[in-house]
């Protein structure tokens, strides 16, 4: 009866969890009846649980195989946080009760009646009614919970599919849980809303349209979840959370070893790890090489460390930002595998327990972690177990928590597995050393990524220090604008965007403030750090920013004018006749800032093209002539 067996768990896997083949293929070799039962038990209303939940369910199964426990005993080590999952037909049930049918065309409309619409779109999501049946249900689950922080994450049908991730264009919400039990029903079904109406963001939409599955019967199924961490004085965060990945996207030194993968890393909520935040930075990790980093210094690495920590106050009951020197002190346990302690400009690891040192001197490396113990080894255990069964890389998001003792030891909570994009396409390239000073438009050695961008048509310039000056944040979000008018504008042309500092940074100080509605045609972004420090872009690999990148088939490279033997050529950049007013002009008042070069038109028939050595970490973007038939 084993091929009866076999059909009865796929059908109910495709009516219960996904019916993406890729998924299909791996689950119904693992999942048993008694895992749907799990799920269906934990299922509120009808239809399937999302991708979301589905790689997360998927992930859980592979960890607790026997083979995967040969190496490492990982069965005590990973925990399934405690879930419960909204199924999607729930969310046409929200939307017919609310009489919502009228926007399941709004996929359809312009990109500029997307945007213009979307405020009175989540308006009409946000504070809707539930069927009562619903509504009972998560107040029972409400009681089951008690006083602990619940998250409500987005878990559609299509996220965290075999190469569309859909990172980050969908919202979740934090509900504290601190208030009377109908207070906490009314946040818990008011943040549900919030991530329904996500599902008509134009980010979202975007994001669909260029990976062709516009037409696809996208619903919203909900994961709700336990916040992993524990209490410490008002607050609640969990001490690890970070996302890792099977592949490393890159390499700053050639002792790196790929397949060895990659971990960004945070103390407190996972937020600060995906997300690009403002003057902030998680802990990048090569996993074959812990102790190697891309800073150089103390004072590099204590810049680029993370200053600020995403908590729950639970007596305010909000999540909350807080400065780590304000939380983090050597009475915090584990502290001394965490920090560093800056003495005198020279980063040393704390030897012993010392109450006097102040919160000034300490700096979250998480060295002693990464070097002193088992934490590395154990998860790239986890990640080569998830990686062979999925037949593919992939990145996992988690929490971690330490347990104390002479050799301390880890339980790995896990939040999120997902397919891994990737830029790797096995070409070879080799950058040029001849080509003249002239013909150099610009060369980079740090953090490069591997690939080749040909026949570039057209650089779309926001010039770092014109944007630094500009008056207010009205003209910064302006700046935005006319980046995405261009992107559409240009879209069957080969074009690059070239800006200061973070594109798509929530600081609009530090970069043009774009979404992924606003880029997605173009072939390369350029992030500029000028010398004075001002604007240094972060690193975003690893980020859902990069995600989109990826997937876009967008290559992410970062230039830095001022660092020695570095060519930028300024004077093609600036003194290039700008064709912006031709192609828009009604942003030509922005022709200062944001110049648009057609390069042939300006070099005499050449175009740019940018060759990236991610393995020698060299790149270039220089002049070059085309075969006439290839120019255009």
């Amino acid at each position: 009866v084993q091929h009866h067996l076999q059909e009865i768990v796929v059908v109910l896997t495709k009516g219960l969890i996904s019916d993406q083949l890729g998924f299909l293929g791996i689950a119904k070799e693992l999942f048993s009846i008694a895992d749907l039962q799990f799920i269906r038990r934990r299922r509120i209303g009808r239809g399937k649980i999302g991708g979301k939940a589905a790689g997360m369910m998927l992930a859980w199964k592979i960890l607790n195989l026997d083979q995967s426990n040969e190496e490492m005993d990982l069965r005590s080590r990973i925990i399934l946080p405690e879930s419960y999952f909204l199924g999607a037909d729930v969310f046409y049930d929200f939307m017919s009760l609310n009489g919502l049918h009228y926007l399941h065309n709004q996929k359809y409309k312009t990109r500029e009646e997307i945007e213009s619409e979307y405020p009175f779109v989540r308006n009409a999501f946000v504070g809707g009614s539930f069927p009562d049946d619903i509504v009972e249900r998560l107040r029972e689950i409400l009681t089951q919970v008690g006083s602990h922080p619940l998250i409500v994450r987005s878990s559609s049908l299509l996220e965290d599919s075999f190469g569309t991730s859909f990172a980050g264009k969908y919202d979740s919400f934090f509900c504290t849980n601190q208030g009377t039990p109908e207070e906490n029903l009314e946040d818990l079904l008011l943040a549900i809303t919030k991530v329904y109406a996500s599902a008509m963001n134009p980010d979202a939409l975007s994001y669909r349209r260029v990976m062709g599955l516009l037409d696809y019967d996208e619903r919203m199924a909900i994961l709700l979840q336990e916040v992993q961490g524990e209490r410490h004085g008002q607050y609640f965060f969990p001490t690890l959370a970070g996302v890792a990945f099977s592949h490393n996207p890159f390499r700053w030194t050639p002792k790196i070893r790929r397949a060895d993968g990659f971990l960004r890393m945070v103390w407190g909520l996972g937020t600060r790890a995906v997300d690009r935040v403002a003057n902030d930075y998680p802990r990048m990790v090569a996993l074959s090489h812990p102790n190697l980093r891309p800073e150089v210094g103390a004072a590099e690495i204590r810049r680029y460390s993370q200053h600020f920590a995403e908590v729950l106050d639970l007596e305010k009951n909000e999540p909350q930002e807080r400065a780590v020197n304000e939380l983090l002190t050597m009475d915090f346990p584990s502290a001394r595998l965490l920090v560093s302690v800056d003495r005198d400009g020279y980063l040393q690891p704390p030897l012993a327990y010392d109450p006097s040192l102040s919160p000034q001197d300490l700096v979250l490396t998480f060295d002693n972690l990464l070097t002193k113990t088992q934490f590395v080894p154990l998860l790239k255990t986890i990640l080569k177990n998830l990686n062979s069964e999925f037949g593919r890389a992939v990145d996992v998001e988690f929490t971690a928590d330490i347990l104390p003792g002479p050799q301390p030891d880890f339980v790995f909570h896990l939040l999120q597995c997902r397919p891994q994009a990737s830029h790797e396409s096995g070409q070879a390239v080799e950058v040029p050393t001849t080509v003249s000073e002239a013909a150099t438009i610009f060369t980079a050695d740090r953090l490069v990524p591997h690939g080749r961008v040909q026949r570039i048509r057209h650089v779309v310039f926001v010039d770092p220090q014109v944007y630094a000056n500009l008056a207010d944040e009205t003209n910064q979000l302006q700046i935005a604008r006319v980046v995405g008018k261009l992107n559409q504008l240009l879209a069957k042309k080969r074009f690059i965007l070239m800006g200061p500092g973070r594109w798509g940074s929530s600081n609009i100080d530090l970069g043009v403030k774009v979404t992924y509605a606003d880029i997605y045609h173009t072939a390369m972004l350029i992030e500029i750090g000028l010398s004075d420090g001002g604007s240094t872009p972060e690193v975003s690999y690893g980020t859902h920013f990069f995600q989109d990148l990826v997937e876009a088939e967008i290559y992410p490279l970062a230039l830095y004018p001022g660092q020695r033997d570095i060519l930028f050529n300024w004077r093609f950049l600036r003194g290039s006749a700008n064709a912006l007013e031709d192609l828009l002009p009604d942003s030509a008042a922005y022709a200062e800032c944001v110049r648009v070069i057609d390069v042939p038109a300006v070099s005499q028939g050449r175009m740019l093209e940018v060759i990236m050595d991610g393995e020698k970490g060299q790149a270039i973007g220089y002049l070059r002539y085309y075969a006439e038939r290839d120019r255009w």
